[in-house]
């Protein structure tokens, strides 16, 4: 049982980390843009991100704990690796001010320690699958996404002054930077409630046939997510709202709501997608609409290699945390 608590443990660290990394992603925008002071915005975010479990349905908590690994192979060894894989390249990241993908680096994590302990028929190839194409779905999405409703929201605005704009954008920003922070706890606080779960399974706690996880383990995956977002990841904040591209307040509006809508999406049909990626590519989209230069392709450039190396790496990571801990006999049952 001890072991099992350790686990609940690591995961809750990596679901505070999460919220930390990835509070960036909430918050950038009306940051930037000098809509609120960035206590407000993290407190506001934090708010948003601890009630999304009442709005959403815990689809992608279910494609984590029964859709990327056969729950029948596991053992708590193969998610304490995966765990501690996963938490050592969001620090990475996080200390380097790279906005990498949370959930591409726990599936990574999770099946590069599932591939050394029970080989590749373990792995539940379409789901991964699933996963691997929304690397590149969801930011495309949330660029297309960007780029129209920004060029919609300058159409009907062309005959008000800036000023104007300016003004009433304010005001849109926080109901936009609500709705992606909404859809931030949706998404990413499932993921982790989906490893409690295997856990829970793999211990003999639940089985695999329950429709979803216990109270207790949801309300405390939005609470460490929540938590994170509060303390904030301020290394990235700049990355996000300012190196890729200059944002006035309705580009913060338009690339939240093109975010917004990509995230609420995604967790409706149970897909684990990376706030990250799905905001980078909705900033992305915001800013070329003014022209290609407008983009700062040079620090894009540094993102893409972040999201492409994650999985491969973390799987590496997770994959030597499995067999250090099978040598000191952690975990096993």
């Amino acid at each position: 049982m001890t072991t099992l608590y350790i686990i609940v443990g690591l995961v809750l660290i990596f679901d505070f980390i999460n919220g930390f990394h990835d509070s960036a992603n909430s918050i950038a925008t009306v940051v930037s843009t000098k809509v609120l002071s960035p206590l407000a915005a993290v407190s506001m975010a934090a708010f948003f991100n601890f009630i999304a479990f009442t709005v959403f349905p815990l689809k992608v908590a279910t494609t984590i704990g029964k859709g990327v690994v056969d729950p029948d192979v596991l053992n708590l060894t193969v998610i304490g690796a995966a765990l501690v894989a996963a938490i050592i390249w969001n620090l990475l990241t996080w200390w380097w001010g790279l906005p990498s993908s949370s959930s591409h680096t726990l599936v990574g994590g999770l099946v590069g320690a599932a591939l050394v302990s029970s080989g590749p028929g373990s792995i539940i190839t379409g789901g991964v699958i699933k996963i691997v194409a929304f690397i590149v779905i969801s930011p495309l999405l949330g660029m297309i996404f960007g780029f129209i409703i920004s060029t919609i929201v300058q159409f009907l605005a062309r005959n008000h002054t800036p000023f104007g704009v300016d003004k009433h954008f304010r005001r849109l920003q926080l109901v936009s930077a609500a709705a992606f922070s909404l859809g931030h706890g949706g998404n990413d606080a499932q993921k982790s409630m989906g490893i409690i779960w295997i856990a829970l399974i793999v211990y003999g706690i639940t089985t695999k046939d329950a429709s979803r996880p216990p109270m207790w383990v949801i309300l405390s995956c939005q609470t460490a997510i929540a938590l994170g977002t509060l303390f904030g990841g301020w290394r990235i904040v700049k990355t996000m709202g300012q190196k890729i591209t200059k944002l006035k307040p309705f580009e913060g509006f338009c690339a939240e709501t093109a975010g917004a809508l990509t995230l609420f999406g995604a967790t409706h049909f149970g897909i684990p997608v990376s706030t990250t990626h799905t905001i980078t590519g909705a900033i992305i989209g915001v800013g070329s609409r003014k022209g290609v230069s407008a983009v700062k392709w040079g620090v894009t450039t540094k993102i893409f290699w972040a999201w492409i190396f994650t999985i491969p790496v973390s799987g590496l990571i997770g994959a030597a945390m499995y067999y250090l801990f099978s040598l000191v006999k952690i975990g096993s049952i």
